[in-house]
């Protein structure tokens, strides 16, 4: 999924941490884990403390949409371990018996994660049978101050402001866009109502002349360099795009958004489950959430790790949003194929017209 590079460096040096694990590690003294994981989503570092702790050799992998992986693990194309993945695929995976359940006495690290997030969690995952929360985050409305000038940026509407032609960009995905449409006119963003999909479709359609560019990972970079006056990032962008830019801020509208927990997770066809257990509770360790989250600045759903977090970054309610705001937050759920499809071609026309 979804959003997740850092710099160009710093991938290019996980890439060369993935390809020195490839050739390097033969099996530690305790075997081998096999993980996958979006690009980029933890600090490299960990990866030799695990190892150097456990004696287990960890051979890396990485993905960049959901459904990418959810295709490889259905189709029993590869074998892993221990995956990282998104909330809705989750899901879908429990439901198609595609996970298996963790054992939580290999897990004792799990006390570390704030119960509110395990709740949510437990709504994709009922009883957190199947997954732990890893990183949390929200779709948040981004704008510069000093290119809105006096209006008052508050809401998903601001997206449909004229004054702001050629000055905005929109998620290029499916789900993300019309999560947005959605919720402007305060309809489920997890509809399945054929009506008010086509309406979203009309208001996204009507959009596109205003529209400057739809991007995901190069979001953040047009709303620091002043490309784009607004636009939709993810929440853990935001110290990035602030370090290039002061102007810059990054709120939750006030019809809600879009929540997610990325969580990790146990392949039904895992080889090495008490490995991927034991990878999951270090993961769960508050040294190693805070090393993560100096690494990622999402919000870190590990309430252990927090005395060890920069004052300044807990007082801001972009990284680490309000109860209140948290409550207008809802997560997308898996979507039947029928209904996926009738997003899918809705979404052409969007893009068509």
């Amino acid at each position: 999924m979804r959003r997740r590079l850092i710099s160009l460096v710093l991938v290019g040096a996980l890439m060369l941490t993935v390809a020195f694990t490839f050739t390097s590690c033969g099996g530690g003294s305790n075997g081998e884990l096999n993980l996958i994981c979006y690009g980029d989503y933890y600090d490299p570092e960990i990866v030799a403390e695990f190892e150097a702790e456990t004696g287990i050799s960890v051979v890396q992998d990485t993905y960049d949409t959901a459904e990418e992986l959810y295709t490889m693990l259905a189709n029993g194309a590869v074998s892993y371990d221990v995956i990282c993945t998104s909330d809705y695929m989750i899901e879908k995976m429990i439901s198609e018996d595609l996970l298996a359940e963790i054992n939580y006495d290999n897990v004792p690290e799990i006390v570390n994660i704030d119960d509110l997030y395990m709740e949510k969690s437990a709504i994709f995952d009922p009883g957190n049978k199947y997954s732990v929360p890893y990183q949390v985050g929200y779709a948040g409305l981004a704008y510069n101050k000093k290119m809105v000038g006096d209006t008052v940026i508050d809401s998903w509407d601001d997206l449909w402001d004229p004054q702001f032609k050629e000055n905005i960009v929109m998620p290029n995905s499916v789900r993300d866009a019309f999560m947005i449409a959605l919720l402007r006119r305060g309809y489920d963003m997890n509809t399945t109502n054929e009506a008010e999909i086509a309406e979203a479709s009309k208001d996204l359609i009507a959009q596109k002349p205003l529209v400057y560019k739809y991007a995901n990972d190069d979001a953040r970079e047009l709303l620091a360099d002043g490309s784009a006056a607004i636009g939709v990032v993810w929440n853990g962008e935001y110290s990035y795009i602030t370090d290039l830019n002061e102007d810059v801020d990054v709120i939750i509208p006030k019809e809600g958004t879009e929540f997610f927990i990325d969580s990790w997770a146990i392949p039904a066809s895992a080889e090495n489950k008490d490995n991927a257990e034991a990878w999951i509770n270090f993961l769960c360790k508050k040294e190693v959430a805070a090393t993560n989250f100096d690494y990622l600045y999402y919000t870190t759903p590990n309430k252990a790790c927090l005395s060890l977090i920069d004052q300044d970054a807990l007082n801001n309610p972009a990284i680490f949003p309000s109860q209140d705001a948290l409550r207008k937050c809802h997560s997308l759920k898996s979507m039947s194929t029928d209904v996926m499809e009738l997003y899918s071609n809705y979404w052409k026309k969007v893009k068509a017209n």
